[in-house]
């Protein structure tokens, strides 16, 4: 009798200390209380990179003065094949390999390694001397292709677009639906690409709250972020997680079963 008491309190430790140990798994940020914030502390700018479409405008007090250096999409061709004009959308302007646009009037410009603030003083200096000296431009730049691809055990996996220029991987998880219950929150891959084409991969820690502290905690345009299946679905991938719950369940309710029913004939 006192031994299946004992063999039943030991089974029921074991699950109780299994679901303590996957509980730990999952909140994130569990240490922030002992980390210190200080060196995270700063504005976040986006860099222009190779294969970045920016959208750029020059406004003056006189329209015409600014309009050439404002390409728009002014011919379509109609339903009928007919050429007609008006004034369109702007054009983007494609950062090339080697980091240029090619801007009108002006011609190549090289933009890639500056943030938006410092293209637009760029492209303002290289306006003013084509325009009256009382004029002042006001220069707009967009980055209009920012976005970064979030896959694996995510709810929601695919392409997110940035429209701040700014987005840090926890904004990024939120927006694939954060993590399912299976993807491992101290492992994330996250894969990035310098402006000369280099690959890197960088693993992250959510669980780990120095991740505010780290480079990697904003994400760049075209940055992929992976997260890794655990073992649990590792395990199980060829059977359905509401399969894999009853399979457990049910095993520990036999068990629990078995041990009263000793108990009982003793």
């Amino acid at each position: 009798m006192k031994k299946a008491i004992q063999s039943l309190f030991l089974l029921l430790m074991i699950v109780w200390l299994g679901s303590c140990s996957s509980s730990k798994q999952v909140p994130y940020f569990q240490n922030i209380d002992q980390v210190s914030l200080e060196s995270s502390k700063g504005l976040y700018d986006a860099k222009i990179m190779p294969k970045d479409m920016l959208t750029i405008t020059v406004i003056t007090t006189d329209p015409q003065a600014a309009a050439p250096f404002n390409l728009s999409v002014q011919n379509t061709i109609g339903a009928l094949g007919q050429l007609s004009s008006g004034l369109g959308a702007l054009q983007g302007y494609l950062v090339d390999n080697e980091g240029n646009i090619n801007f009108p009037v002006i011609g190549k410009i090289h933009v890639v390694g500056l943030t938006k603030t410092q293209c637009q003083d760029l492209i303002r200096g290289k306006v003013s001397p084509y325009l009256a000296d009382s004029e002042k431009p006001v220069v707009t730049v967009t980055m209009a292709s920012y976005r970064v691809t979030i896959t694996g055990e995510v709810n929601k996996p695919g392409v997110v677009p940035v429209s701040t220029e700014k987005m840090s991987i926890i904004e990024a998880l939120a927006q694939a639906g954060d993590l399912t219950i299976y993807g491992k929150r101290d492992n994330v891959m996250l894969i990035r690409e310098n402006a000369n084409g280099q690959k890197e991969a960088h693993r992250l820690n959510l669980n780990d709250a120095e991740l505010i502290n780290s480079p990697y905690y904003y994400l760049q345009q075209n940055d992929i972020i992976y997260v890794e299946p655990n073992s649990v679905k590792a395990k199980n991938s060829a059977i359905g997680s509401s399969t894999t719950i009853w399979i457990s369940f049910v095993g520990i309710v036999t068990s629990v079963a078995s041990l009263l029913v000793n108990i009982l004939r003793n």
